[in-house]
């Protein structure tokens, strides 16, 4: 097994997870960006309004849920650590912490969406709800889609269809799951700090 080096060119043209991930990295980046932007636009011209209703979001939850977020992405490079060095056991393990972390964040923010639904606080609560609801419903599928996918890899990588010469799936899949975490990182402090 050759190591690859700063003057190896794949290393340019093939980051880890391929370059085709990395395009939907920042289409997505680019995407929450534009959320973000315009939640603040709409939050300097009702500044008020948004500070009230950010009363109603319970930061403890969010800061909670961050430090899961952001464990399980650990978890995660770990695993990818490990795959590398042929350690599929240990990968196996923490591919399943990273995505019980995962289910973890989405049964938390579960309670929090139910607790605002109970509430009455919907989609059209008011402007900033709607950005709520948006911002983090569209994050939620995110997460949703990448427990599925550590689903898969933690099952393939034990079965040893993945190993350090044959990763680049698991490396994609590695890669879509730290989006997950930056999007979250993103939209938190928006949404329940500033």
């Amino acid at each position: 097994m050759s190591e690859i080096t700063i003057t190896d060119k794949k290393s340019i043209y093939y980051p880890p997870g391929g370059i085709l991930i990395w395009f939907l990295i920042l289409l997505e980046i680019f995407t929450f960006l534009g959320g973000i932007f315009a939640f603040l636009l709409y939050r300097k011209d009702a500044f008020e309004e948004f500070k009230q209703a950010q009363t109603l979001l319970n930061p403890l939850i969010g800061t909670i849920n961050t430090l899961v977020l952001i464990t399980s992405g650990y978890f995660m490079a770990n695993s990818i650590l490990q795959l590398k060095g042929n350690k599929n056991l240990q990968s196996k393990k923490s591919t399943q912490i990273a995505m019980l972390l995962g289910v973890l964040f989405l049964i938390i923010k579960s309670v929090e969406f139910y607790g605002k639904i109970s509430d009455g606080i919907g989609f059209t609560h008011n402007t900033f709800f709607t950005f709520y609801w948006l911002m983090t419903g569209f994050h939620y599928v995110h997460v949703l889609f990448g427990v599925g996918l550590l689903a898969y890899m933690q099952k393939a990588v034990s079965n040893k269809k993945y190993n350090a010469e044959n990763m680049f799936d698991v490396e994609s899949s590695a890669t879509y799951w730290h989006l997950c975490d930056l999007i979250w990182i993103l939209i938190f402090p928006i949404l329940y700090l500033l």
